[in-house]
């Protein structure tokens, strides 16, 4: 007869949370925990519940806004992690109840509550986006960009406009002069007095010359808005990449930002991919055998690039990319910030390279 094992109460506890493990009694089967934020269950292959736990105590808002934060960034819930430490090696599946027709229903009170974790998620989020200076020169750079393709359709259209009755003017070289003129004239024989040009041989209508002057006010507007625009850029830019600005200005910093889609991927990104920023339609000829872009649209639109002689356009932006990547890591990675003396040199050095080519290479 084999004799009984006495065990001590004060042992039965702690045998009861031992983890499951296999033996010849209990052979270990595959099983799964599926968990989302209510419950946790763990499940073998046959589609049994060998165990599952509610969450029952402190049920808020707030502590389900902190549960669906945490699960969002792929924790486990604590019923799924109780769960994991009792029962050892299970597989850990957080989208499994998604898959599980007998997971238990959200009832009405558990709609209302989840409604509401939601809502409050969504506004720290909203809050939260606020301090992303990212998405601040994203939202000011597009905005200026709108401005902008606004105010030159508007402003071509009232040049047309006025070049109707204004034949002699040079539309090109007094675009400004005709707009002002305009807004402060009474009438388009005025604007040609002021602008010292030939009476129109015919004049517009009453209402037609409103509509004019009022075309001409709304550009003047948005000539505002847009240096509202871009003096809130330069503030914002040089106070989140003073390096960069200070090397390329604060619009151009910005501009490359938001094409790189924030400072720190800017940071990461080689000095070759920055050079070519915003050179879309040159990457896409190139595609189709076309000659590799040397720059993109921000470098060139540098006086250091775009003023330069076409010869040295790819050495000088190279130069400035290599000097821009730099200068964006230090203020990303918190180095210290460039001052006067480390441009001057840089520009100094941008002369040496004019002056080294200053013929264009002859052809082979």
């Amino acid at each position: 007869m084999i004799g009984l094992i006495r065990i001590p109460y004060s042992l039965l506890p702690s045998i009861y949370m031992l983890p499951y493990r296999s033996s010849a009694i209990t052979p270990r089967r595959s099983m799964r925990i599926n968990y989302d934020w209510r419950l946790a269950r763990l499940i073998d292959d046959d589609d049994l519940v060998i165990d599952e736990i509610y969450w029952t105590s402190n049920v808020t808002v707030q502590t389900l806004v902190r549960r669906l934060i945490a699960l969002q960034k792929g924790r486990m819930s604590p019923e799924a992690r109780i769960l994991y430490e009792r029962f050892g090696d299970v597989e850990i599946n957080p989208e499994g109840h998604l898959e599980d027709y007998d997971w238990p229903k959200y009832n009405n009170d558990e709609k209302i509550l989840f409604d509401e974790a939601v809502i409050a998620i969504a506004r720290l989020k909203v809050a939260e986006s606020s301090e992303d200076m990212d998405k601040r020169l994203d939202m000011l750079v597009s905005s200026a960009n709108e401005i902008r393709s606004n105010w030159t359709t508007s402003e071509s259209r009232c040049i047309e406009w006025a070049g109707l009755f204004l034949t002699e003017i040079n539309l090109d070289t007094r675009r400004k002069e005709i707009i002002e003129s305009i807004i402060e004239s009474e009438s388009i024989t005025s604007v040609a007095d002021k602008l010292g040009t030939i009476k129109p041989l015919f004049e517009p209508s009453e209402i037609e010359w409103n509509a004019l002057k009022r075309h001409c006010e709304s550009v003047s507007i948005l000539t505002k808005r847009l240096k509202e625009q871009e003096d809130s850029i330069r503030i914002m830019a040089l106070e989140y990449m003073p390096s960069l600005s200070a090397l390329i200005g604060p619009l151009g910093a910005s501009k490359l930002l938001v094409l790189a889609g924030s400072r720190g991927r800017l940071a990461r990104m080689p000095s070759g991919s920055l050079q070519v920023l915003g050179a879309h339609a040159a990457m896409a000829a190139h595609r189709n055998g076309a000659s590799p872009p040397k720059h993109g649209s921000v470098l060139f639109s540098l006086p250091q690039v775009g003023k330069s002689p076409k010869w040295v356009r790819g050495k000088i932006a190279r130069f400035i990319a290599g000097k821009a990547s730099i200068a964006v890591r230090v203020d990303h990675f918190g180095g210290e910030r460039w001052n006067d003396v480390e441009i001057s040199k840089i520009n100094e050095d941008i002369k040496n390279i004019i002056n080294k080519f200053p013929k264009p290479p002859k052809r082979k």
